[in-house]
């Protein structure tokens, strides 16, 4: 059960040294029962009051890390009920499911495997395979099939625990998901889980079976539990994950692990989507989808990128100075900020239109441009720092900036910053930037 702040308090050394980064120690054990800090942050608790307070500032669910050949893929570790309150934090893991009845493994696999799309700035691709075995004579083989094309996590679908022991054989040193254990063969899958030191995913038509079932598997030793609670409906899957999560939160530890949901059994490409998009937003932490699908996947992995951003921290590109277009000495060169959506609206109009220019993306702190001018991150001085940092002058023949239309203010600031530079102010929008370059540069 947690414990209150001030329980917590009671443990710690109450020297209030302030090296945990808080006035006080009570302040730093109020954080700690609202899980907002870990407990290695203090330096001088006692190894008696760790044992303690370990259960009480344990995330509320359990961490889970499969692993393949030099690549993994964690789930679980969240501790906010909305994404707003504090961030998610380990994206749901998008599993393409291999039948090992298919005679296309290694064909389909590649495609899959090497599926790699770019989003503002990031490289998107699916995480890994969920062999089922469908047909359990040809298991191994579609084991050894996809890991000859792939090195990515697995998860091992079967509901009969020796159908999955001759399975691991194959993957001596990596860590899949074994799936099939439930009210009738847990004991079973429980020993193959802890022997071979594999995750465990465990099904039940109930929550109170679910819970009865994961106390069960923990006493004999296995921790990494992934939970496959189902649902009839979109409705039913949504508040069976919803009370899971809340329950969890609630530091109720037999039900704190990761969902696993399968969109790939739906009955239709339009069902599977919606019930992806679903698993994606309200707490799935494995999703299975039923085959290799671009269009499919795109979407999913924008939905999941949007999900599991920092609310509180703007996606960013790195600052620098970027080329478009081979531009020439004599090509101009315009300024922005690192606000990914500002500097893709102008990098992608100006390689458009396929005019020759270099981009100077300053640092703002990932803000976009009026809103780095309005909180001082975009004036006059980051400018000329970046540049003289990225050393443009050494790459143009003439000294000639152009500003955001937007920030026109900063233009006289500017040439005090940067003289001998010509400052040109350009326009308000990125859409009116191929027009401005064909007239005024």
């Amino acid at each position: 059960m947690a414990l209150s702040g001030i329980q917590i308090y009671k443990m710690l050394p109450q020297t209030n040294c302030k090296e945990c980064g808080f006035p006080t120690c009570l302040a730093f054990a109020m954080k700690l029962a609202a899980k907002q800090v870990e407990l290695s942050g203090c330096p001088y608790v006692s190894a008696e009051s760790k044992a303690q307070l370990a259960e009480s500032s344990a995330p509320p669910i359990r961490l889970i890390t499969l692993k393949g050949i030099g690549r993994e893929v964690k789930v679980g570790n969240e501790v906010c009920m909305y994404r707003h309150e504090k961030t998610f934090y380990n994206k749901s893991g998008l599993f393409i499911r291999i039948k090992s009845s298919q005679s296309d493994i290694s064909t389909s696999v590649v495609q899959a495997d090497s599926y790699k799309v770019g989003y503002v700035g990031i490289d998107f691709s699916i995480d890994g395979f969920a062999i089922e075995a469908d047909d359990p004579t040809k298991f191994v083989d579609a084991i050894k099939a996809v890991r000859a094309v792939s090195k990515r996590p697995l998860i091992l679908i079967s509901k009969d625990p020796t159908v999955i022991s001759s399975g691991l054989t194959v993957l001596s040193g990596e860590t899949p998901l074994l799936v099939g254990a439930d009210a009738t063969n847990w004991e079973a899958f429980a020993d193959l889980a802890k022997n071979n030191k594999t995750a465990l995913a465990v099904s039940a038509d109930t929550l109170d079976i679910l819970s009865s079932l994961t106390d069960k598997i923990k006493a004999k030793g296995v921790d990494d539990l992934v939970l496959i609670p189902g649902g009839n409906n979109l409705s039913e899957s949504l508040t069976k994950a919803t009370q899971i999560r809340r329950l969890a939160l609630k530091n109720f530890r037999s039900l704190g692990f990761p969902i696993m949901t399968f969109p790939c059994n739906s009955d239709s490409p339009q069902r599977e989507s919606l019930i992806a998009a679903q698993s994606i937003a309200k707490y799935a932490g494995f999703i299975v989808l039923d085959k290799f699908n671009p269009e499919l996947l795109y979407s999913l992995l924008v939905l999941r990128e949007n999900i599991y951003t920092d609310p509180q921290k703007p996606i960013q590109v790195t600052p620098g100075l970027y080329e478009i277009n081979n531009p020439k000495p004599e090509s101009p060169v315009l300024v922005t900020t690192n606000f990914s959506i500002t500097y893709f609206s102008v990098a992608n109009e100006v390689e458009g239109s396929g005019l020759p220019a270099r981009l100077l993306v300053v640092d703002a702190d990932g803000m976009s441009v009026l809103t780095a001018w309005a909180a001082g991150k975009f004036d006059a001085e980051r400018i000329a720092k970046a540049v003289k940092a990225f050393d443009v002058e050494s790459k143009i023949s003439t000294k000639r900036i152009v500003i955001p239309g937007h920030v026109a203010v900063l233009s006289g600031e500017l040439e005090e910053e940067l003289p001998g530079w010509e400052i040109r102010v350009g326009p308000r929008e990125a859409v009116d930037l191929p027009g401005f370059m064909k007239k005024a540069l």
